[in-house]
């Protein structure tokens, strides 16, 4: 692959893995925009990890108590609340795993990368991101988040596994319907983004590991450093914006990417 390629399609996840645009359906269409070749599985790991990376770094404290909490919890006691986060994080991943493992077996996860449902997928859950961070109350913090919530959130983020939908737009979503305000209901999928990544990672890793050679291992950790440069860049930016702006432009940006999508696939 070409340092450009590389570069590009580093960019593009690292950027829209944590903004609600949804990663998946940029990556699907790169290839037909820009008449490149897919960039395959080994430079999908390398950018996974990249953004894993960077969220990390950028909740550490959150990520450092969870950690810490592991030992605990091992033993059946959620009494701290490192422990707490890491269990209700556990809970929130599980319906994506078991979700993520239905589509591979029966095939769906293919037959779902067409331009026309990354049209419907980007228009209407763009929509109802608008409808629920203009209605969400702003009653819970991130101290407030239980079971009840990582449970219903975690079944919102399983949607996100049909290409367009967003993980982080639709946890968001979710967020603002059960009334957390918009920089903590970010905190909370943004948190809720690591297992799944890691878990993502994981799979596809053990998948290439046995094609991997040195060209790829180096093509690949170029784009990781390149994802985590762009995913740290952009996650900063839509947290330090959401403390005066609201989820409108990405809305906007999503409407009208959908409606171009359904117009070319329906034409």
């Amino acid at each position: 692959m070409s340092l450009f390629h590389i570069f590009l399609v580093a960019v593009v996840q690292g950027i829209t893995e944590f903004l609600p645009i949804s990663s998946s359906g940029h990556l699907i269409l790169l290839p037909g925009v820009t008449g490149m070749s897919d960039q395959g599985q080994i430079i999908d790991v390398a950018v996974h990890v990249g953004t894993l990376f960077a969220v990390i770094i950028y909740f550490r404290d959150d990520v450092r108590a969870a950690l810490a909490g592991l030992p605990r919890l091992a033993v059946g006691r959620a009494d701290t609340p490192g422990a707490r986060l890491a269990l209700l994080l556990i809970v929130a991943t599980i319906p994506a795993v078991l979700f993520g493992l239905v589509l591979k077996v029966t095939g769906l996860n293919d037959a779902l990368r067409s331009i026309t449902v990354i049209g419907w997928t980007m228009l209407l859950f763009g929509l109802l991101l608008y409808w629920a961070d203009q209605r969400g109350a702003n009653d819970k913090q991130v101290s407030d988040w239980g079971m009840a919530d990582a449970m219903k959130m975690g079944l919102w983020q399983a949607v996100a596994l049909v290409p367009g939908t967003s993980r982080s737009g639709i946890t968001i979503t979710a967020a603002r319907m059960l009334g957390y305000d918009r920089q903590d209901g970010a905190r909370i999928a943004m948190l809720m983004s690591i297992p799944v990544i890691f878990a993502s990672g994981t799979l596809l890793g053990f998948e290439v590991a046995a094609t991997a050679n040195s060209a790829a291992a180096r093509d690949g950790a170029i784009a990781a450093v390149f994802a985590f440069v762009a995913a740290l860049a952009a996650l900063s930016l839509m947290m330090r914006l959401l403390r005066s702006v609201s989820f409108t432009p990405y809305v906007i940006y999503r409407v009208i990417l959908g409606g171009v999508l359904l117009w070319i696939g329906y034409s």
